[in-house]
């Protein structure tokens, strides 16, 4: 993740509030009945293998956190954009993804380089290792839109929260992940399975 938004410097990597956390298994990227659109039979699709030079263009800008990425591709909600295939598991910082209740990840690719938004354009689908266009999205995702995701969507107790500016009406203010917003908000969000239990337990426990 690159939060656009964030106007602070990342913290060090040595934070003491900041612990490893490592998964005792290797991620495994499983296959799954989401849409696929055509493509020709002689070329593999981008988001199978994936190529991402031919999924999105990053597009580096002056400042702090300032860089974002923009698709190349139309595709309908719901499909893939691009499956996860490189993460190495990390601690929990700015840059990485929560992939379970205990494993975060570094995407070690493009991919990080897609920004929060309060109206996403995709999602972060950690239970099968895959980034498909959000299933919300009525209109689908189109070229030149920007690549974006809901953080709290993924991450329970982000490393460096931030005030979002996104500028959509849906917008949030501060985000610092799902345990800091309201179910209701978070309702409104396709989230994953480690946060959907995690909010369960949460509720469960009267907090």
């Amino acid at each position: 993740m690159s939060p656009a938004v964030i106007t602070s410097t990342p913290p060090p990597s040595s934070s003491g509030k900041i612990s490893s956390i490592k998964s005792s298994t290797k991620p495994v990227i499983t296959t799954s009945s989401t849409i696929l659109p055509p493509t020709p039979s002689t070329q593999i699709p981008a988001w199978v293998q994936p190529d991402l030079t031919r999924l999105l263009r990053v597009e580096h800008r002056p400042g702090s956190f300032a860089s974002r990425s923009v698709s190349l591709v139309n595709l309908p909600a719901g499909a893939i954009f691009a499956r996860i295939t490189n993460p190495t598991p990390a601690t929990v910082a700015y840059s990485s993804v929560q992939a379970s209740r205990d494993l975060h990840i570094e995407l070690n690719c493009d991919l990080v380089y897609i920004n929060h938004s309060c109206q996403p354009t995709l999602v972060f689908d950690m239970q099968r290792w895959e980034v498909r266009v959000n299933p919300e999205l009525e209109s689908g995702l189109k070229e030149g839109d920007e690549l974006s995701f809901f953080y709290p969507s993924t991450e329970w107790d982000m490393a460096q929260p931030f005030e979002c500016l996104c500028g959509s009406k849906e917008c949030r203010g501060t985000i610092s992940g799902a345990k800091d917003m309201p179910a209701e908000v978070l309702k409104k969000y396709w989230l994953s399975s480690h946060i959907q239990e995690l909010l369960e337990e949460k509720a469960a426990n009267g907090n």
